[in-house]
C-alpha cells in the first residue's frame, strides 16, 4: 500500500520547487531538477501533483499568497492614506525583486509568458491571481476617492488593471537588464500619475 503524501514534503515543493520555477523557468527545470532541490526521489513528485503544469497553478498559488502575508496588510492598513499604502506595497514588492539583484522578476508574469497559452489551468489561476492583486488595488483606490484623495470620476477598477500592467512591466524590464532602474521609474514618475 503506498505511503500518504507528506504534508512537510507538499511544503517544500510549493517552496523550494517554487524557487527552482522561479529561478530557471518553468521550461528551464524539468521534475528532476525539482525533485532534487526538494530532497525526494524523482518519481515521488508525482504522488504530490498529477502534471508538472498542475504543480505550476499550486506553486502560484503559494507564490501569490507569500506576497500577501508579506505585504497584503500594507494595503488594508486603515491608519495610512490609501494612496499612500499603494506606493508602500510596490516599494516593498520591487525590494522583494532587489534581493536577487531583479534577475528572477514576477512569477505571475514569468508563467504568463511561458504557460497562458500551453495550459488552460494555469491560465486561469494567473487569471486569477491578477484579478485578486487588481481587486486589493482597486480597494484602496475606492477608499481614496471616498477619502477625497482620488478623482471620484475614475474607473477604480480600471485604475488597478493599469497599474499592475505598469507594474509588470517594469518587473519585466528590471528583469532583463537586472537592474532596479524601470521598478524605479514605475514607483518615481509612473505611479504617480497613475495615482492622480
Amino acid at each position: 500500500m503506498p505511503r500518504p503524501p507528506n504534508p512537510e514534503v507538499r511544503a517544500r515543493f510549493l517552496t523550494i520547487g517554487r524557487g527552482v520555477v522561479h529561478e530557471l523557468g518553468f521550461n528551464g527545470c524539468g521534475v528532476g531538477d525539482i525533485t532534487s532541490a526538494v530532497g525526494v526521489p524523482k518519481g515521488s513528485f508525482y504522488n504530490y501533483f498529477d502534471s508538472k503544469e498542475s504543480f505550476a497553478s499550486e506553486i502560484l498559488e503559494s507564490y501569490w499568497l507569500s506576497i500577501e502575508a508579506r505585504h497584503g496588510n500594507i494595503l488594508r492598513d486603515a491608519s495610512r492614506k490609501p494612496l499612500g499604502r499603494i506606493t508602500r506595497f510596490f516599494n516593498a514588492l520591487s525590494s522583494d525583486h532587489a534581493v536577487k539583484n531583479y534577475a528572477y522578476g514576477c512569477l505571475i508574469g514569468n508563467l504568463t509568458l511561458e504557460l497562458s497559452h500551453a495550459s488552460d489551468d494555469a491560465r486561469r489561476r494567473l487569471v486569477a491571481l491578477v484579478q485578486r492583486w487588481e481587486s486589493a488595488l482597486a480597494d484602496c483606490l475606492r477608499e481614496a476617492q471616498h477619502q477625497g484623495e482620488f478623482d471620484k470620476r475614475r474607473d477604480v477598477a480600471e485604475a488597478a488593471t493599469i497599474i499592475v500592467e505598469a507594474y509588470e512591466g517594469a518587473v519585466m524590464r528590471s528583469k532583463l537588464e537586472q537592474t532596479g532602474n524601470a521598478c524605479r521609474r514605475f514607483e518615481k514618475i509612473v505611479l504617480p500619475l497613475l495615482l492622480r
